[in-house]
């Protein structure tokens, strides 16, 4: 039997798998995507996209696209029955600053995120395999073996020097593994999500402006909002725990029509059901995400309840973790241990970001009057960082206690260039390489190393840009900066010579 030969083979082509097909198709690194559905992600489920999310669409080439066809998370509108009873804005926005130009959350369904992310492959280079099934696997210290169906019953084998599992919470490679996936189930309670076509004579009064809640419905919550881009609308509802699951997947359009009049009270009819599915809060996560050859990444490392939009986010950003350490095992003559780094920075951030969600799926089940709490600031993933890890080194002494340290993420910063154009830090970040970023007027010799971009920023006259309204100084303070491709400073020195050592960590 022919076998087939990838650097890479990613099973799986929801975000997380696309996102790390890009990263790698703009670093040409030869990989598979397969996929056993015949396409993509149906329904709205994943709808969130948080503000770090933006950051990272914005530095693979999505942002313009994805800013076109979502929109900002709409207010909030409490019903009691028929009758509107209040109106408040269920996300908090960031802060407003130079270093966070994207400070508000933004809604897609997650089946046009997938579209925009396969496009952006496809624009690359790259494309997903669908209907393309993994069957079995094995690994030796040199790679993986794996064996995929097609549908058309073909087989194939594919030998990879690794396969990264992006194939959801029942991932079937964890599961061959026998990876340990423990959690805890955070109620017994199951929810309904179903994307719906309604007409009736209450029709206009479900307005798009709106994210319209029944808090105190007769049987549990219920939501409806207008989906972006699509005449449907995203219909939730909140069941007894005595509610058998089979009983939700397959509703009619009979079945939501009493459900919506039980449940608002209003003359409502569900003409259509486009998609349905229904779920159990709970959180869980792998021990571990690397596993020799095979590496574990979004829901078959970790499942969120959707509470605070943190899951797909969480998981994407997995696949941008990943991209660029693969790369330089691949083309730098890394050692393979730096695939450890990924592990054990995103377990750290796995085990935070359940936490959070646990917490407010919590403080929703408490109620209040809206049944739904705001969601603050500590949803939007800006915070999140690697301090801890083996890749950051700061070696700055006697810094502000509020400083921007080795591991936290790097912001923007808006500059001018000779000729009094503004630049943002973020441009000069874009791409698949590291940057340094000297902030000093100081001469010195850059890195002669290819995979580093150096941007001098000051006011002598060799400085790349000028940091006229002191947005630099104020986000970075001064010395030099070594940012990491996916956008986290990875070293923050005094001593430029420091840049050489470090490299040694992630390249030979």
């Amino acid at each position: 039997m022919h076998t087939a030969h990838a650097e890479v083979l990613i099973v799986g082509s929801g975000p997380t798998g696309l996102v790390l097909a890009i990263d790698l198709a703009r670093r040409g690194i030869p990989h598979r995507l397969v996929e056993r559905s015949e396409r993509g992600f149906p329904g709205s489920r994943g709808t969130g996209i948080q503000p770090r999310t933006l950051e990272v669409f914005d530095d693979l080439g999505l942002l313009p696209a994805f800013m076109a066809e979502s929109r900002l998370i709409p207010k909030a509108q409490a019903w009691e029955g028929p009758e509107r009873v209040r109106v408040w804005d269920f996300v908090e926005s960031a802060d407003a600053s130079p270093g966070v130009p994207y400070p508000d959350p933004r809604m897609l369904p997650q089946w046009r995120t997938v579209e925009l992310l396969v496009e952006r492959l496809e624009e690359l280079g790259g494309h997903v395999d669908f209907r393309t099934e993994l069957t079995d696997f094995a690994q030796d210290p040199d790679g993986v073996t794996a064996t995929l169906r097609h549908a058309d019953g073909t087989v194939e084998t594919v030998r990879a020097g690794w396969l990264v599992a992006a194939d959801g919470g029942r991932s079937t490679v964890r599961k061959a593994l026998g990876v340990p996936f423990t959690g805890e189930e955070l109620t017994a309670q199951p929810v309904l999500i179903a994307d719906v076509l309604l007409a009736g004579d209450d029709r206009a009064e479900i307005d798009s402006d709106h994210w319209h809640m029944w808090p105190r419905a007769e049987g549990g919550l219920f939501t409806l909002r207008s989906l972006e881009g699509s005449d449907a609308l995203q219909l939730m509802a909140a069941f007894d725990a005595t509610v058998e699951p089979d009983r939700l997947r397959d509703v009619s359009a009979e079945d939501l029509t009493r459900l919506v009049a039980t449940r608002t009270g209003m003359r409502l009819t569900v003409t259509e059901v486009r998609w349905v599915s229904d779920f159990r809060a709970r959180t869980a996560m792998a021990e571990r995400f690397r596993h020799g050859r095979v590496i574990l990444a979004g829901d078959a490392a970790h499942v969120h309840p959707p509470n605070g939009g943190q899951g797909l986010n969480t998981s994407l950003q997995d696949g941008y973790n990943l991209g660029w350490k693969l790369a330089a095992v691949l083309r730098r003559g890394a050692p393979d241990a730096l695939l450890d780094s990924y592990d054990a920075e995103r377990t750290r951030v796995a085990a935070g970001v359940l936490g959070l969600a646990a917490s407010v799926h919590r403080a929703d089940r408490a109620g209040g009057r809206d049944g739904l709490q705001r969601r603050g600031k500590e949803t939007h993933q800006l915070t999140l960082g690697y301090r801890d890890s083996a890749l950051s080194r700061d070696l700055r002494h006697d810094v502000p206690e509020d400083a921007l340290r080795a591991g936290d993420r790097a912001p923007d910063a808006t500059c001018m260039d000779a000729s009094g154009s503004p630049v943002r830090f973020f441009d000069v970040f874009r791409g698949p390489h590291f940057t340094l970023l000297a902030l000093t007027d100081e001469e010195f010799t850059a890195p002669a190393e290819d995979w580093i971009r150096t941007c001098r920023v000051g006011g002598g006259a060799s400085a790349d840009l000028r940091d006229a309204h002191g947005h630099a100084k104020s986000g970075y303070g001064s010395g030099f900066f070594l940012v990491r491709p996916d956008g986290y400073v990875a070293l923050a020195t005094d001593d430029v010579a420091d840049v050489a050592e470090y490299v040694k960590l992630v390249a030979a």
